[in-house]
């Protein structure tokens, strides 16, 4: 009787972890994305002025994008679980490249910048969820530290480099960013495509608003997740009101009428929450993160204190002690948010 040949041992696909050519992919593509991001922030500004539009429209760009972000909540986390997340990376980074380039093609420029937001909207899922798919359960916090500094790092960058840009040409700082949303896109391509999180999805708009919806109700039924949600949510919406205030506040108190000022302050404020965070990590533990609220109160005092600010020293230190309390306050409230949804959501 013949022996049947042993069967071929089925070869197992090589371990993903930290720097895997994936993770790496994802940092580069976020980092190049933050970039742009927060360049176009203050070329969009500049447009808006040279347009000719009333002084109160540029805190309506951000108005524009962040409602675009709002109403696609509800659907952007069913589209990142349809398909592959690298390739709604891909996606994501597409749209905003459409929004940059309708910019530089002088476009309106609110509409444009929409745009702009409805990839973030979608990018936003598809770069924290592809962590797990990448690093390993015991490495998923070191991998969202990773992300997290690629983001701040390519906030700060873009903060500095956005405000020079403009200050050197408005349409050459349009071209500039547009290129850095097609350079994430394309390092975004490298990104091997996953399986689907979910094989089948319900794509119903009444039924993902109902889900998201019932997903949000039940968080804020839990008080430790409300304090998460509410903390972050204010915590954010006030930042983006800071950085308005700023642009707003250097001409009028500091006499300077350029575009590098108000970004060398915010991108102060970036670094300001490196550091925080580095702070929050040594003292602050999960399940004493009340801890972190004072620090909350205190970037009001400090935002209530920029008034007085007349001399750049001064505005410099009150933008790292604003971003130092920052971190500090937020970066546990957002690891402890996660938590709660992987806990309470499955």
């Amino acid at each position: 009787m013949k022996k049947r040949p042993p069967k071929r041992a089925q070869r197992r696909p090589k371990p993903t972890g930290l720097w895997s050519r994936g993770m790496i992919g994802t940092l580069g593509a976020q980092f190049l994305s933050a970039v742009a991001d927060n360049a176009l922030l203050f070329a969009a500004i500049a447009l808006v002025r040279r347009g000719g539009y009333p002084a109160w429209s540029g805190p309506l760009l951000q108005a524009f994008f962040v409602g675009t972000y709002i109403l696609l909540a509800p659907f952007v986390g069913v589209f990142a679980d349809a398909r592959p997340k690298g390739r709604v990376m891909l996606f994501a980074n597409i749209v905003k490249f459409a929004g940059a380039l309708a910019m530089c093609m002088m476009v309106n420029p609110f509409l444009s910048y929409a745009l702009v937001g409805a990839g973030a909207a979608a990018n936003s899922p598809a770069k924290y969820g592809i962590l797990g798919e990448f690093a390993p359960p015991k490495q998923l916090v070191k991998a969202n530290g990773l992300l997290e500094t690629s983001t701040i790092a390519g906030i700060l960058l873009g903060s500095i480099v956005g405000g020079a840009l403009t200050d050197w040409s408005i349409e050459g700082a349009l071209i500039a960013i547009t290129g850095c949303y097609a350079a994430s896109a394309s390092i975004a391509l490298f990104i091997p495509r996953l399986k689907r999180a979910v094989p089948t999805t319900n794509y119903s708009p009444i039924a993902s608003v109902r889900e998201f919806a019932s997903q949000t109700s039940s968080l804020l039924t839990s008080p430790d997740a409300r304090l998460s949600l509410i903390g972050t949510s204010l915590f954010w919406g006030a930042g983006t009101a800071l950085r308005f205030l700023i642009i707003a506040w250097v001409p009028v108190t500091l006499k300077v009428m350029n575009n590098r000022l108000p970004a060398f302050l915010t991108a102060m404020v970036a670094a300001g929450i490196v550091l925080g965070a580095a702070l929050a990590a040594r003292f602050v533990r999960l399940d004493v993160v009340h801890r972190a609220l004072p620090a909350g109160i205190l970037i009001g005092v400090g935002v209530c204190l920029l008034p007085l600010a007349k001399s750049l020293p001064l505005a410099f230190a009150l933008m790292a002690l604003v971003g130092i309390c920052s971190g500090f306050f937020v970066i546990p409230l957002m690891l402890f948010c996660k938590g709660n949804v992987k806990m309470g959501l499955g």
